[in-house]
């Protein structure tokens, strides 16, 4: 009998804990909303902030140049002074910028049609199959498709036999086949957001801006791309980051051409040296923070 009391007393208790923890989260949105965000916020700063940090922290190492270990006694700005005033670095960062803005423009451009036939023009049967046509990429092996493209690209190959009868000849490797191949692996990425926000543009607007006078061109001007230009720049961190930190394509197809990616790999494996690395990784992080400080500017991801 006793124990019977004492176990209905435990189990007011616990339920008595569980109303007022409820009634307490009930009244705190926000002790509620920063106890969802814990675990994830957690698992953000441990793997991404603490391994930005230590990347600082080993670009400040050095590498004895008789033993070819790392020291890791004393701290250096060699590194990173070596990164800012070499010629070779300066080169291939503006190349690897150039070629990431310019990847990220192609794809804005093919993505608009795309996502705007997906979003307004196409019936909602051919819309999934449009839709999937977009994804299926993404379910193939980055590999397969940079390897597909270099086939496509060689001498002889398909690209050089369907241009045969115009004269068309393939631009074999380079940056140019660089372009043409992560245009090719990064555009779902962009039609997938342009998608989405064109389905969040009301279809009374573009009727309203037709009855008003409005052409296609002007409705597009002044009606859809204001209302777009949040999708947009999604879509084109998307792209323009994957460019900078790419080094696998360019050493497919690139040829003799390096991005900033292939100098981390080199200093990382071959050099062995660590510290240089984990210096010019640090140049495609700067150069995305300082682009989306440029689009926080225009207030575009107040809107994402």
């Amino acid at each position: 009998m006793h124990r019977l009391l004492a176990v209905d007393r435990g189990v007011d208790r616990d339920q008595g804990l569980s109303r007022r923890t409820g009634a307490l989260l009930a009244r705190r949105p926000v002790l509620r909303l920063g106890l969802l965000i814990a675990a994830p916020l957690t698992w953000l700063v441990a793997v991404y902030v603490v391994a930005l940090a230590a990347l600082l922290v080993t670009a400040l190492w050095q590498v004895d140049s008789f033993t070819g270990d790392l020291d890791r006694s004393t701290l250096s700005l060699d590194n990173l002074q070596t990164v800012l005033t070499g010629s070779l670095y300066r080169t291939v960062t503006l190349r690897t910028v150039g070629v990431a803005a310019l990847v990220t423009v192609i794809d804005v451009l093919i993505a608009l049609p795309i996502a705007f036939f997906m979003a307004k023009v196409a019936s909602p049967r051919l819309r999934r199959v449009l839709l999937i046509a977009v994804l299926t990429p993404l379910w193939a092996s980055y590999l397969v498709k940079a390897f597909a493209w270099r086939a496509t690209l060689s001498d002889g190959g398909l690209l050089e036999w369907l241009g045969a009868p115009i004269g068309l000849q393939s631009p074999g490797y380079g940056l140019t086949a660089v372009v043409m191949t992560q245009a090719y692996i990064w555009l779902p990425y962009v039609i997938l957001p342009i998608f989405a926000g064109l389905e969040r543009v009301p279809d009374s607007l573009l009727e309203a801006s037709g009855d008003l006078g409005g052409g296609t061109g002007h409705t597009l001007r002044w009606v859809v791309l204001p209302l777009l230009f949040p999708a947009i720049i999604a879509g084109s961190i998307f792209s323009f980051s994957l460019t900078l930190g790419d080094y696998i394509t360019v050493n497919i197809v690139g040829g003799a051409s390096q991005m900033l990616g292939n100098l981390v790999f080199v200093n990382a494996g071959a050099a062995n040296n660590l510290p240089l690395a984990a210096a010019v990784a640090l140049i495609p992080i700067l150069v995305m923070l300082a682009y989306l400080a440029a689009v926080r500017r225009t207030g575009a991801l107040d809107n994402l």
